[in-house]
Protein backbone atom coordinates (compact mmCIF):
# COMPACT_ATOMS: atom_id res chain seq x y z
CA UNK A 1 0.00 0.00 0.00
CA UNK A 2 2.90 2.42 0.16
CA UNK A 3 2.55 4.32 -3.30
CA UNK A 4 0.06 2.28 -4.93
CA UNK A 5 -4.08 2.19 -5.09
CA UNK A 6 -6.15 -0.60 -3.39
CA UNK A 7 -9.69 -0.61 -4.00
CA UNK A 8 -9.98 3.20 -5.01
CA UNK A 9 -8.46 4.44 -2.75
CA UNK A 10 -5.44 7.32 -2.76
CA UNK A 11 -2.20 6.11 -1.76
CA UNK A 12 -2.33 6.17 2.05
CA UNK A 13 1.33 6.84 2.71
CA UNK A 14 0.80 10.10 0.66
CA UNK A 15 -1.97 11.30 3.11
CA UNK A 16 -2.34 13.34 5.74
CA UNK A 17 -3.73 13.17 9.31
CA UNK A 18 -6.85 15.03 8.62
CA UNK A 19 -7.30 13.13 5.63
CA UNK A 20 -6.86 9.48 7.24
CA UNK A 21 -9.12 10.76 10.24
CA UNK A 22 -11.91 11.66 7.59
CA UNK A 23 -11.61 8.03 6.15
CA UNK A 24 -11.28 6.25 9.65
CA UNK A 25 -14.81 7.97 10.40
CA UNK A 26 -16.14 6.59 7.37
CA UNK A 27 -14.86 3.05 7.84
CA UNK A 28 -17.00 0.18 8.81
CA UNK A 29 -16.52 -2.49 10.81
CA UNK A 30 -17.44 -5.68 9.22
CA UNK A 31 -16.35 -9.08 10.73
CA UNK A 32 -12.78 -9.33 12.38
CA UNK A 33 -9.97 -9.50 9.43
CA UNK A 34 -8.82 -13.26 9.40
CA UNK A 35 -4.88 -14.09 8.46
CA UNK A 36 -1.78 -11.84 7.46
CA UNK A 37 -2.38 -8.60 6.67
CA UNK A 38 0.23 -6.22 5.11
CA UNK A 39 1.22 -3.97 7.06
CA UNK A 40 1.97 -0.08 6.46
CA UNK A 41 3.00 2.38 8.50
CA UNK A 42 1.24 6.26 7.95
CA UNK A 43 3.19 8.79 9.36
CA UNK A 44 0.45 11.49 8.24
CA UNK A 45 2.71 14.47 6.48
CA UNK A 46 1.45 13.56 3.38
CA UNK A 47 4.01 13.50 0.29
CA UNK A 48 7.55 11.81 -0.16
CA UNK A 49 8.09 11.76 3.37
CA UNK A 50 4.98 9.64 4.33
CA UNK A 51 5.97 7.26 1.61
CA UNK A 52 9.69 7.06 2.41
CA UNK A 53 8.84 6.55 6.33
CA UNK A 54 6.31 3.66 4.90
CA UNK A 55 9.04 2.18 2.60
CA UNK A 56 11.71 1.91 5.30
CA UNK A 57 9.56 1.16 7.98
CA UNK A 58 8.39 -2.03 6.23
CA UNK A 59 11.95 -2.87 5.16
CA UNK A 60 13.58 -2.66 8.39
CA UNK A 61 10.74 -3.15 11.29
CA UNK A 62 7.17 -3.74 10.80
CA UNK A 63 5.87 -5.85 8.16
CA UNK A 64 1.77 -6.30 9.20
CA UNK A 65 0.20 -8.80 11.18
CA UNK A 66 -1.12 -12.25 11.41
CA UNK A 67 -4.82 -12.50 13.07
CA UNK A 68 -6.64 -14.91 13.97
CA UNK A 69 -10.33 -13.86 13.91
CA UNK A 70 -11.90 -17.08 15.81
CA UNK A 71 -9.34 -16.97 18.60
CA UNK A 72 -9.80 -12.93 18.99
CA UNK A 73 -5.62 -12.79 19.37
CA UNK A 74 -3.12 -11.30 16.66
CA UNK A 75 0.44 -11.30 16.48
CA UNK A 76 2.91 -8.61 14.66
CA UNK A 77 5.29 -9.07 12.19
CA UNK A 78 8.54 -7.51 12.70
CA UNK A 79 11.66 -6.89 11.24
CA UNK A 80 12.64 -8.96 7.27
CA UNK A 81 12.91 -12.20 8.91
CA UNK A 82 9.25 -11.97 9.38
CA UNK A 83 9.54 -12.61 13.17
CA UNK A 84 5.96 -12.99 14.52
CA UNK A 85 5.62 -11.50 18.16
CA UNK A 86 3.99 -8.71 19.90
CA UNK A 87 0.29 -10.42 21.14
CA UNK A 88 -2.90 -8.89 21.10
CA UNK A 89 -6.78 -9.27 21.95
CA UNK A 90 -8.49 -8.30 19.39
CA UNK A 91 -12.54 -7.56 19.64
CA UNK A 92 -15.49 -5.09 18.92
CA UNK A 93 -15.51 -1.85 21.37
CA UNK A 94 -15.91 1.99 21.14
CA UNK A 95 -13.05 3.80 19.59
CA UNK A 96 -11.26 6.28 21.63
CA UNK A 97 -11.34 8.51 18.60
CA UNK A 98 -14.59 9.51 17.88
CA UNK A 99 -16.82 6.77 20.03
CA UNK A 100 -17.95 4.72 17.64
CA UNK A 101 -17.93 1.35 16.71
CA UNK A 102 -14.41 0.48 15.93
CA UNK A 103 -12.45 -3.49 16.07
CA UNK A 104 -9.83 -2.86 19.09
CA UNK A 105 -6.39 -4.17 19.00
CA UNK A 106 -5.41 -4.41 23.20
CA UNK A 107 -2.23 -4.82 23.97
CA UNK A 108 -2.86 -4.20 27.53
CA UNK A 109 -2.67 -8.03 28.93
CA UNK A 110 -1.22 -9.74 26.59
CA UNK A 111 2.01 -7.44 26.19
CA UNK A 112 4.78 -6.04 28.77
CA UNK A 113 6.40 -4.36 26.17
CA UNK A 114 2.62 -2.59 24.30
CA UNK A 115 1.28 -2.85 26.93
CA UNK A 116 -0.29 0.85 26.99
CA UNK A 117 -0.80 0.25 23.14
CA UNK A 118 -4.05 0.13 21.73
CA UNK A 119 -4.76 -0.29 17.96
CA UNK A 120 -8.07 0.41 16.40
CA UNK A 121 -9.22 -0.68 12.90
CA UNK A 122 -12.28 -0.37 10.24
CA UNK A 123 -12.25 -1.49 6.75
CA UNK A 124 -12.23 1.42 4.15
CA UNK A 125 -11.71 -0.90 1.37
CA UNK A 126 -12.55 -4.15 0.90
CA UNK A 127 -9.88 -6.43 2.67
CA UNK A 128 -8.18 -2.70 3.50
CA UNK A 129 -8.06 -1.64 7.26
CA UNK A 130 -6.61 1.82 8.28
CA UNK A 131 -5.46 2.01 11.60
CA UNK A 132 -4.93 4.30 15.09
CA UNK A 133 -1.98 3.59 17.49
CA UNK A 134 -3.08 5.06 20.82
CA UNK A 135 0.03 5.33 23.67
CA UNK A 136 -1.99 5.59 26.79
CA UNK A 137 -5.19 7.42 25.32
CA UNK A 138 -3.46 10.14 22.71
CA UNK A 139 -3.47 8.90 19.03
CA UNK A 140 0.27 9.00 18.14
CA UNK A 141 0.25 6.91 14.57
CA UNK A 142 -1.82 5.72 11.93
CA UNK A 143 -1.46 2.45 9.96
CA UNK A 144 -2.96 0.46 7.14
CA UNK A 145 -3.74 -3.15 6.85
CA UNK A 146 -4.02 -4.82 3.34
CA UNK A 147 -5.29 -8.70 3.36
CA UNK A 148 -5.65 -8.73 0.11
CA UNK A 149 -1.82 -8.77 -0.86
CA UNK A 150 1.05 -11.20 1.05
CA UNK A 151 3.23 -9.62 3.24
Amino acid sequence: MSGQRSGGLPPLASTTRRELGKLFRSGTVGAIPQGRGRGTVLLGTGGVLGRVVATLAYLVAWRGKIVDAKAGRLRNILTPLAVPAIKAEVYEGASWYDGAPCIVLDYSTTSFVAQKVRDEIREVAPGVFLGLVFLGRRHILDFALDFTRRS
